[in-house]
């Protein structure tokens, strides 16, 4: 049986230079690269699938004669889905040929697509929320496949740096969906944002299978038994990374979700100027997630707490500053370094919540990360507004400071893998 944090399918073939060439090291590196690049591609195609409607909800509310709340379903269930679903999808994952389980999950954002075209054309909402249903499974089995792939495909003192590089794809893809859906609906109308980005997830797979070859399969003689996959569960570890991981996920969120209103309301901006300049949160991700793989590697040689743990200890007093700073310039330098900051922490958890656990049951590992911090991404907006209509904009920037102060303190006492 392998270590923990050891690749769960990788063999050697006679064939192969000898490891110790140059060539052998080259090539080696130039598949795993690829391989990175073609899951993120696929991520990255997921991504813009799920949050295009985004852009377009005004359109999708008028074609269909929905409120907004039932049009800003469309994209939450996506969440939803895969809260309830990343679980029981990783608990699979453990148990078949992760790398099969990538090419099926993109057939079925292919299905998934073309059916909530074809219900967006009939104005059929109960069938266009289906259809999202199934992408939000194909989405949470790429999330978690591929993050188990892609850890098992570089050596240790890399893994951070690969999963951090994979896990940015999630800010590109939102960043894609949300700028390309309204020119796709502007050209070929709103529908067609559904199957817009297959063509990417294509390319990416064709980078991936090739580059994946002898990975994402089961370790050992026989699957993972439910006692291996239920001691995911019972680790302490694993529910502390878990905790962290919701914190982020909820800080994250809220900003996102109520940023651009707290602008429009509280400095007069207009929603598209606000949008604009909110936009710098999430996109300093794409630089945040990728680095803190290469300084957690680097820095400090494999070590995860110490970014974790200041990532909290920046993020807290700067979203404290959301509530009490009026210029519109310093609003945008707080939240740069915030985006940043609390971003550390989203793109490594996956890559440190793994090596806490048996290789053999890695992708049930990172499946529960999922799962618990997408529930804080489905829950903190929705509190975050009831909180706001409440008490104000500031009693709530104040409650997601808090969040970030717990946070520090379960860092602090997070173990290391």
């Amino acid at each position: 049986m392998p270590r923990s944090g050891e690749p769960r399918g990788v063999t050697a073939s006679a064939s192969d230079p000898s490891p110790g060439t140059a060539e052998s090291v080259d090539r080696d590196t130039r598949d795993r690269w690829a391989l990175v690049a073609g899951a993120s591609l696929v991520s990255v195609a997921l991504g813009a699938y799920e949050i295009s409607p985004a852009g377009v909800t005004p359109l999708i509310r008028e074609t269909m004669g929905v409120g907004p709340a039932a049009a800003g379903l469309v994209v939450s269930v996506m969440f939803g889905t895969a809260v309830l679903f990343s679980l029981p999808a990783g608990a699979v994952l453990d148990r078949v040929d992760s790398r099969r389980a990538v090419a099926t999950a993109v057939v079925v954002l292919f299905v998934a697509g073309a059916w909530g075209w074809l219900a967006g054309e009939r104005g059929d909402y109960t069938s266009l929320l289906a259809s999202r249903v199934l992408g939000g499974l194909g989405y949470v089995v790429v999330w978690n496949a591929a993050i188990d792939i892609v850890s098992e495909a570089v050596s240790a003192e890399r893994r951070a740096t690969a999963v951090g590089v994979f896990t940015a794809s999630g800010p590109v893809g939102f960043a894609l969906g949300q700028s390309a859906g309204p020119l796709v609906a502007a050209r070929f109308g709103w529908p067609a944002i559904f199957v817009a980005f297959n063509g990417l997830a294509l390319v990416g797979l064709a980078l991936f299978w090739p580059t994946s070859r002898g990975l994402g399969q089961v370790g050992g003689d026989t699957p993972p038994s439910l006692s291996e996959l239920g001691d995911v569960l019972r680790r302490r570890a694993v529910w502390l990374v878990g905790a962290l991981g919701f914190l982020g996920y909820s800080v994250y969120l809220f900003i996102n979700s109520w940023a651009p209103s707290y602008l429009v309301d509280t400095q007069g901006l207009s929603l598209g100027v606000s949008g604009l300049l909110v936009a710098v949160f999430p996109a300093i991700g794409v630089l945040s997630r990728v680095s803190s793989g290469v300084v957690s590697d680097r820095l400090f040689d494999g070590r995860r707490r110490p970014v974790v743990f200041a990532s909290f200890v920046v993020a807290t007093p700067l979203i404290v500053g959301f509530a009490v700073v009026d210029s519109v310039a310093l609003l945008v330098g707080v939240m740069l370094v915030a985006g940043f900051a609390i971003q550390l922490t989203l793109g490594l958890s996956f890559a440190y919540v793994r090596e806490l656990v048996d290789a053999r049951v890695g992708a049930t590992a990172v499946a529960f990360q999922t799962s618990v911090a997408l529930a804080g991404a489905f829950v903190a907006p929705i509190a975050g507004g009831a909180l706001i209509e409440t008490r104000g904009y500031g009693a709530a920037f104040l409650a997601a400071a808090g969040l970030a102060a717990v946070g520090v303190v379960l860092a602090w006492r997070a173990p290391e893998p």
